[in-house]
């Protein structure tokens, strides 16, 4: 019953977590690139190790280099002068120092071939990472743009639904939109019927024949020939009268 329990609670907090990683798929990146950068600290660290190695192998390649050299000349030099032993004793040294470095040569390639593979492999490994990093936060990218069309995509549609939903509402208002409309119109019109025109053309009329006279008034003070008005003298073919002191030879 127990092990049931925590069967299931383990499933329900895997789901609560891979909901968390699905709602945030920029930190579980972060935290992927962050494993990484410590996992190619640590690669570093074996191979700086392994570095180290090579070079021990190739510093002491070097002196049993030079160790050869000096037993091949040594053991030379004694035979040469007829120290049988000393030259044997040289000889048998030689021969223990040339098969260790031949050994160490060995290593020494087996190492550096080693190196080689393990930081091609580390480069590989590398590169392959990022250029999946990059594409995930590419994909992220886009996956955050084509959620975000989604979501002003489904905004537009219930809007859209909305509008449709509201169209008797609107139908109604337009129609009383336009049924005031032309309640005004006819005011309007019943109004401009009920106006009395006669009054007011007869207003305009005097207040003309006013400013006619008051200009014909003036003109014959300053004697100013005046040709009639068409109001006061609708006839176009009467003849034109002059005022001033020219005014009374013609008469």
């Amino acid at each position: 019953m127990f092990k049931r329990l925590s069967n299931l609670f383990r499933g329900f907090f895997g789901l609560f977590v891979s909901g968390i990683e699905r709602k945030n798929p920029e930190a579980l990146l972060e935290v992927e690139t962050e494993n990484l950068r410590k996992q190619i600290a640590q690669y570093n660290t074996g191979l700086t190790s392994h570095a180290a190695l090579c070079e021990r192998l190739m510093t002491q390649v070097r002196k049993q280099e030079i160790e050869q050299r000096d037993l091949r000349a040594k053991t030379t030099a004694n035979l040469r002068a007829g120290n049988r032993d000393a030259a044997g004793q040289y000889a048998m040294r030689l021969q223990t120092v040339e098969r260790e470095l031949e050994e160490n040569r060995k290593q020494l390639e087996q190492a550096e071939i080693t190196y080689k593979e393990l930081v091609r492999a580390r480069d590989v490994a590398v590169t392959t990472a990022k250029a999946k990093i990059e594409s995930l936060r590419s994909s992220i990218s886009d996956m955050k743009m084509k959620r975000a069309m989604a979501e002003l995509t489904e905004m537009a549609s219930g809007m859209i639904s909305t509008i449709g939903g509201s169209g008797d509402t609107l139908d109604r208002l337009q129609g009383m939109v336009e049924s005031e409309r032309e309640k005004a119109s006819g005011r309007v019109r019943v109004a401009k019927d009920n106006l009395d025109m006669s009054h007011i053309h007869v207003k305009e009329a005097e207040q003309t024949a006013l400013n006619e006279q008051a200009l014909a008034d003036f003109a014959a003070k300053e004697g100013i020939a005046l040709d009639p008005s068409p109001v006061l003298n609708p006839s176009s073919s009467a003849p034109v009268k002059t005022m001033g002191p020219g005014a009374a030879e013609q008469n």
